[in-house]
């Protein structure tokens, strides 16, 4: 592969200090990595790159983290502490003809005895081929990779690059982390926040964790002159809301499913109100909940409260007639009703057990008696022979043995005792002694 790389590079990507009328989120930034805020599981003495940096040695690394969580800063900083030189690429903007220069870059430097750490922002939006074009270099110390996503690197990355990269996960920034933020920004510009209190912790709450968002809506309150100061409301009319962080086919959106499927069983309706707002108010599909809502009246309740199910579908037809928003209310009601109703897994258990008996024994015929004999020759060879109609029998029950011949009657549907299922259960304990009464009409002396 040496004819790929030219013997003149050009020099290495350098990082300058912002220009005065740069972004206030660039200004800002933090001049060493004691200076970022909200990661220091990772960044202090303790952390996996505090150590790192303690023994001067860097390992290729995937961070991952929502965003405006500090992972760019953090990469820069990582070159400088431990003396390697930094060139940055996103993967949104960059293809194979810029890695293979960068690649080249890099080899020619590691000769004059430098060495890069290649930092790319966004690298799930790779391909999985161009993904395994960093193994070589990765693998020979051509470039230490510095990856950034904000999306579940199990799901988006090969494999071969996620077993050569250690996995860090940057959290989302907490209150204390965003009022940093906004101390160091007074700080820098030599203004307060035309802010009250209350309507500074606002502005933090909006951030949802994502300190650039945080540091561009403080920006544009610097940019204006206020006379007095804005409260909550104030503060609302003038900053535009910000968007949930929601992809639907993307992890988070896998996240709060599972949450409101889990708060729902756990039979905590507060919870699972606040989730299902949670995709709801980011732009979910309300038929998507819809549908899984049923899914979990059949799989967590079943007939512990066989109106759960019912809610369901009433609650679909109510949406699919009303719309949005007034059909959203119907949605509240159904996901209220599961996570208040009595929980059973009887039939989802028993469901599973009954398909694997049935792939166990599938060519196993049902016994003659309970068959249809339209012919003549069927009837000669037994079949329907001996059937009880149980309509026809004393207490509508016949008792006769309805498994195919060779298999031993096996138990699939166990109903707890929660619910409409307590009353299930007192029925077939009911009908299992008529059953063996019938079979051994000794035991009844």
């Amino acid at each position: 592969m040496a004819d790929l790389f030219a013997d003149d590079v050009p020099p290495p990507t350098t990082v300058h200090e912002p220009a005065a009328d740069a972004p206030l989120a660039d200004r800002i930034r933090p001049r060493s990595l004691d200076d970022i805020v909200g990661q220091e599981h990772l960044t202090g003495p303790d952390g996996a790159i505090g150590r790192m940096v303690a023994a001067g040695k860097l390992s290729s690394l995937i961070l991952w983290g929502p965003p405006g969580t500090g992972k760019t800063s953090i990469a820069r900083l990582l070159a400088d502490a431990v003396g390697l030189r930094f060139v940055a690429l996103s993967a949104v903007f960059s293809g194979v003809a810029d890695l293979k220069k960068v690649f080249a870059e890099a080899r020619q430097a590691a000769k004059a005895g430098q060495r890069t750490l290649l930092f790319v922002d966004e690298i799930h939006r790779f391909s999985r081929a161009q993904q395994d074009g960093f193994l070589p270099y990765v693998e020979d110390g051509t470039v230490t990779l510095v990856g950034a996503t904000t999306e579940n690197p199990s799901f988006e990355l090969n494999a071969a690059l996620l077993s050569r990269c250690q996995v860090l996960i940057l959290h989302r920034l907490d209150h204390a982390a965003l009022c940093k933020l906004l101390d160091r920004a007074e700080e820098l510009t030599k203004r307060p926040l035309p802010l009250t209190s209350d309507a500074r912790d606002a502005l933090v709450a909006s951030a949802d964790g994502d300190g650039r968002f945080l540091l561009n809506q403080a920006e544009t309150l610097f940019d204006v002159e206020l006379e007095e100061q804005l409260d909550p409301a104030g503060l609302a009319g003038f900053l535009q809301r910000r968007v949930a962080v929601y992809d639907k086919d993307r992890e988070g959106h896998y996240n709060l499913i599972s949450a409101l499927h889990k708060t729902i069983r756990g039979s905590d309706p507060q919870a699972a109100l606040y989730y299902l707002a949670r995709m709801l108010t980011a732009g979910e599909e309300p038929f998507y909940l819809l549908r899984r809502l049923t899914r979990a009246a059949m799989e967590d309740i079943g007939l512990a409260d066989p109106q759960a199910l019912v809610q369901c579908l009433a609650a679909k037809d109510a949406y699919d007639f009303l719309g949005s928003p007034e059909g959203e209310l119907a949605l509240v009601q159904a996901c209220l009703y599961l996570a208040v109703a009595p929980k059973s897994n009887a039939a989802y258990s028993a469901q599973k057990t009954a398909w694997r008996s049935a792939r166990e024994t599938g060519s196993l015929m049902p016994p003659a008696h309970i068959l249809n004999a339209p012919t003549k020759l069927m009837k000669d060879i037994g079949y329907g022979k001996n059937y009880a109609y149980d309509h026809s029998v004393e207490g509508a029950f016949s008792g006769q043995d309805y498994w195919p011949e060779g298999m031993t009657s096996e138990t699939f549907y166990e109903p707890t005792d929660r619910g409409f299922e307590a009353r299930v259960r007192e029925r077939l304990a009911y009908w299992e002694e008529m059953r063996r009464e019938k079979r051994n009409p000794s035991d009844e002396e």
